[in-house]
C-alpha cells in the first residue's frame, strides 16, 4: 500500500485571529510509524504527522489546544494518540477507539492519560465492522467516567442510525455534522434532517468541519458557509469546531488550514459566537475540571501562558 501524504508543508497564515484559548476539537496525529505501527486492517496507509507537526500548526495558526481522536489507521491501538497528548503540556485531550472487549482498568488508563471520549466509526469505506450492540455496552461503561461518544457516519445512514444515537448515555458529538449534501443549501432534505435530530436532542452536538471534504463548490467553500452558519447559529451551545488536519485521504485535494481558520468568523460571525465555538464549548466537553476552577476563580478558559 502506498503511503499518504494528505496536508499542506506550509499553509498560510490565517487573516482571522482566534480568541487566546481557542480550541482546534478536531485533529489526529500519524504515528511515527517506527514506534506506533499502523493497523494491519488500515483502509490507507499515511506518511507520518506526529505531535510535533501537529503542535507546530497549531501555533502558527493562533490556537492553543487541541483535540486529538485517534485515527482508524492506528484501529484500537491508541499509543499514538497517548503519546500525542504526553507531549503536549496539558494542551490536548483525546477521543479512542477502543476494542469492545476493553477492560475497566484499560479505560481507567485512558482517563488517565487523557482520554475524554470514544469514537464509533460507520463509514464503510474505514471500518469493516461496526456492531451497535458492543457500542451501546461500551457508552454505558464511559458514562461514569464522563466521557461522551463521537460518532462518524455519512447523511444516507441517519434514519438508520437514529434509534442507536437516541440510546446512547451520553452526550453525543456528531462528526462533520453527519456529512450532509451542501448543495441542498441549509434547507435541503439532508440539512433539515439533521437539524431535526439536533433539535430533538439536547445531548446531542456536532462538529461543524470538514469544509474541504463536504463542500461542493470548493474554495472559499460559500456553499458549506451557507450550510453551516445557521447551526453554528441555533446551536451555539453544542458545536465543535476543527482543522481536521492532517486531513486522512486527501491527497487530491489537500486543503490549506490557514483557510479552513479563515471560515470560521464567516461560520459564527460575532465575539460571542466565536468564544462558545472556539473555547467555552470545548473546554466543557475536554476541560471541565478547568471550566470549574475559572467559573469559581472569577477567571478565564484561556491557555497558560
Amino acid at each position: 500500500m502506498t503511503r499518504i501524504k494528505s496536508w499542506a508543508d506550509h499553509p498560510t497564515r490565517p487573516h482571522f485571529q482566534p480568541p487566546a484559548g481557542a480550541v482546534d476539537a478536531h485533529c489526529h496525529v500519524f504515528g511515527p510509524e517506527r514506534d506506533f505501527p499502523f493497523s494491519a486492517k488500515a483502509k490507507y496507509l499515511p506518511e507520518d504527522a506526529g505531535p510535533d507537526e501537529l503542535f507546530a500548526l497549531r501555533d502558527s495558526l493562533g490556537l492553543s489546544r487541541n483535540v486529538i481522536v485517534q485515527a482508524s489507521c492506528h484501529g484500537t491501538d491508541n499509543g499514538a494518540t497517548l503519546n500525542a497528548i504526553a507531549k503536549s503540556g496539558g494542551l490536548a485531550r483525546g477521543v479512542a477507539v477502543v476494542d469492545p472487549e476493553i477492560s475497566d482498568g484499560e479505560l481507567a488508563a485512558l482517563h488517565a492519560g487523557g482520554m475524554r471520549g470514544v469514537r464509533f466509526n460507520f463509514l464503510k469505506r474505514l471500518v469493516d465492522h461496526a456492531p451497535k450492540d458492543k457500542f451501546l455496552e461500551i457508552a454505558g461503561r464511559i458514562a461514569p467516567l464522563g466521557w461522551h461518544v463521537v460518532v462518524y457516519f455519512e447523511a444516507d445512514l441517519l434514519t438508520e442510525l437514529t434509534p442507536f444515537l437516541e440510546a446512547i448515555p451520553t452526550i453525543v458529538v456528531i462528526d462533520h455534522l453527519g456529512r450532509p449534501d451542501m448543495s441542498e443549501g441549509p434547507d435541503g432534505p439532508e440539512m433539515k434532517a439533521f437539524r431535526a435530530l439536533m433539535d430533538a436532542h439536547p445531548n446531542f452536538w456536532t462538529k461543524v468541519s470538514g469544509a474541504e471534504r463536504l463542500s461542493r463548490s470548493g474554495p472559499p467553500f460559500d456553499d458549506f458557509v451557507a450550510a453551516v452558519r445557521p447551526i453554528v447559529q441555533r446551536y451555539s451551545d453544542r458545536v465543535l469546531w476543527g482543522t481536521d488536519w492532517p486531513h486522512p485521504n486527501m491527497q487530491d485535494d489537500i486543503p490549506d488550514d490557514g483557510a479552513l481558520v479563515d471560515l470560521i468568523p464567516r461560520l459564527a460571525p460575532t465575539v460571542d459566537l466565536q468564544r462558545r465555538l472556539l473555547i467555552e464549548n470545548p473546554m466543557r466537553l475536554y476541560w471541565p475540571e478547568l471550566c470549574s476552577t475559572a467559573s469559581a476563580q472569577s477567571g478565564s478558559l484561556e491557555a497558560p501562558g
